[in-house]
Order: structure tokens, then sequence, then C-alpha cells
């Protein structure tokens, strides 16, 4: 794939349309051209203990963060006629949908590629797994702030340049 754009969303609790943050990471022509991040106001706004854990952002990063409509009027057009990629694809994918549905926006329904899919694909067993960060190592680059939304969308950037 020469022409894509890497998406990761963070959540602020269990509810899929809680996205918190986004980061965005557009390659055209095998090159990184475009990033982008922004912190969201959930929708549920509340935080569960086990997602802070994992990304660390809580109310006091958020509640003045705008809300997901005005995010996505500015991420759209960086993306438009690009498909889609993120690490796990499912769940990234399942945000997007939940909190279009949240705000009643009509969804486009995205073309998404999953860089974990094709790491089984492509490394299969010579990966004790097949986490982000265990991937992208294996491509070369070494991931240093793990669930920063643009760290972890520039990571599944460079994975999709290596193996897609």
């Amino acid at each position: 794939m020469q022409d894509f754009a890497a998406i990761d969303f963070e959540t602020a609790n269990g509810q899929r349309s809680s996205v918190c943050s986004v980061g965005l990471v557009v390659v055209r022509n095998g090159l990184i051209v475009d990033t982008y991040y922004s912190l969201i106001k959930p929708e549920p706004n509340y935080y569960a203990g086990f997602c802070q854990e994992v990304h660390g952002l809580s109310h006091e990063d958020t509640d003045n963060a705008p809300l997901f409509p005005d995010v996505w009027r500015q991420i759209e057009p960086l993306i438009e006629g690009l498909s889609l990629v993120a690490h796990n694809s499912s769940f990234d994918e399942s945000c997007l949908r939940a909190v279009f549905g949240v705000y009643q926006m009509d969804y486009p329904y995205y073309d998404f590629h999953c860089t974990c899919r094709a790491s089984r694909q492509h490394f299969g067993q010579q990966l004790p797994d097949h986490q982000l960060h265990t991937v992208a190592a294996a491509c070369g680059y070494p991931m240093t702030n793990h669930h920063h939304a643009l760290a972890d969308a520039e990571a599944c950037a460079r994975i999709a340049m290596e193996i897609l």
C-alpha cells in the first residue's frame, strides 16, 4: 500500500463510543506526509480505571477538549479517498461506528485494513505475539510511547509500509 491513513483511538471506558483521543498518520506514495492528534471529550463522559491505566488520560485532560464531530471535521479532508489502517482494526472501526452513531452522523463505511491480521500472515510463529509494540519492533520501529494515539498510529503506519 502506498496511500493510506493509519488511525488509532483510545477510549475512556468500556463503551466503544467513548473515544478520548485520536491519532492519525497520512501516507502518500509510501511517505508520511501528515499527522494529526487530538484529545476528545468522550461520550459517555466517564473514565474507567483500567482505561486510565492503559493510556493515562483523565477528565483533567479531556473536560475542555472538543467533541468528536468537531475533531472529525478536521480529519475528514485528510483521509478523503484513502483506506484506513489500524492495528486490530475491528476495535478502531467499531469505535468509529459507535461514535458516529452517538452523534447521529452518517457513517461513510471506510475501507479498513488490519496490521495485526497482516502480521499474523506475514510473520506467523516467528513472533512471540502480534501486539503493536512487538510487530513494530520486528519491522524496525521500536515504540517509545505505546498507547498514545499518535504514537500508536505512527507505529501502525510503519508496519503497514513494511508488510502491507
